[in-house]
């Protein structure tokens, strides 16, 4: 190895870069750093063991590019840093943010113990939990609610609740009595 050899390797060991493609299929990209373009690199994520995390990264996106040797062919993509272009998107030291391109936000304050999620206009959420939600504490419901089965309170079933002393027509029930 000479001396311009070996000068190379050093400055390509740690780069500033800019994701300039992205294979989601093959979970790889493309950075541009300093005139070079190196492709087909893995980019870090926060697990990928028994837990997995996807969140590639986006055309545009600034990263470190770390290459083994000096060599950026067999570099791999630090990203998530802040940029004058994608600057952070808080400055609150309690506060957890994601926000996603749609507009959608997700915060959690462990300050005030809060967390929120906030989607855009026609944005659904869903909770699949074959055994069962539990929530505790009270809830505060705008619009419909709608169940496919009955509805319990205090063991009192909505489908077979019937109340005595009421005449079927349009007679009015007295309140309830504990």
């Amino acid at each position: 190895m000479n001396l311009s050899d070996i000068l190379r390797r050093l400055e390509n060991q740690i780069r500033y870069g800019t994701i300039a493609a992205v294979d989601h299929q093959a979970a790889r990209c493309t950075v541009s750093t300093g005139g070079l373009s190196v492709p087909n690199l893995p980019w870090l994520s926060q697990r990928a063991g028994g837990s997995l995390d996807w969140d590639p990264p986006t055309v545009g996106e600034q990263c470190i590019l770390f290459s083994p040797s000096g060599e950026p062919a067999l570099g791999v993509a630090l990203v998530g840093l802040y940029s004058q272009q994608r600057p952070a998107p808080s400055n609150s030291a309690n506060l957890r943010r994601r926000t996603y391109p749609d507009g959608a936000v997700i915060d959690y304050d462990h300050a005030t113990h809060a967390l929120s999620a906030t989607l855009p206009a026609g944005g659904k959420a869903q909770l699949t939990a074959p055994g069962g939600v539990s929530i505790l504490g009270n809830v505060d419901i705008t619009g419909t609610v709608t169940v496919s089965e009955d509805v319990l309170a205090a063991g009192i079933s909505l489908i077979n609740h019937r109340t005595k002393g009421v005449m079927p027509g349009s007679g009015i029930s007295a309140e309830p009595t504990p």
